[in-house]
């Protein structure tokens, strides 16, 4: 199999000036706005931070997670993530379990209505990303994904890979 990573950079995106690089982070930042713009609305109708939404979308993604987890992907601490989880699961939107080898362990679950939520929230941003993938297009999209997988540090990329092997 070819590898066309070599030739889908161009010889000038070798050599990015400063002020190129800085572009690039600008418009990093301003499509971070756009893209947690329309979730920051639904969430707020509920009384919800995007922590709330992260924690939801990775217990979505991982059905029976546990707590330790989490607190890994989310890069959160105890406390913190333990205010989110207790409105969610006070709200029934999560379900703790204990865990069957590890009683100290707690697994989380999406309840029907968590599952509502975090397809509520996953419309309004896959609509967004679909738009912009298809105003791109498929180069544009590999190269994408080739740019935020490269600039993952190795735990976050660990995290990553293994998402993907649940799809």
């Amino acid at each position: 199999m070819r590898d066309n990573r070599n030739e889908m950079r161009g010889p000038n995106l070798l050599f990015l000036t400063d002020e190129q690089l800085r572009k690039g982070i600008e418009a990093m930042f301003f499509a971070y706005r756009g893209f947690t713009a329309d979730p920051d609305r639904v969430l707020s109708e509920k009384g919800y931070g995007r922590a709330h939404h992260r924690a939801v979308h990775f217990i979505h993604r991982s059905p029976g997670t546990t707590v330790n987890n989490l607190l890994g992907i989310l890069g959160v601490t105890k406390q913190s993530l333990n205010r989110v989880l207790r409105s969610l699961i006070d709200d029934g939107l999560v379900e703790s379990k204990v865990g069957t080898q590890d009683k100290r362990e707690r697994h989380l679950y999406l309840t029907p209505a968590g599952h509502a939520l975090e397809a509520e929230l996953s419309e309004v941003q896959t609509a967004r990303v679909r738009s912009a993938y298809r105003a791109a297009g498929p180069e544009a999209v590999q190269g994408f994904r080739m740019v935020l997988e490269a600039m993952m540090d190795t735990e976050m990329r660990r995290c990553f890979d293994k998402l993907k092997e649940t799809e």
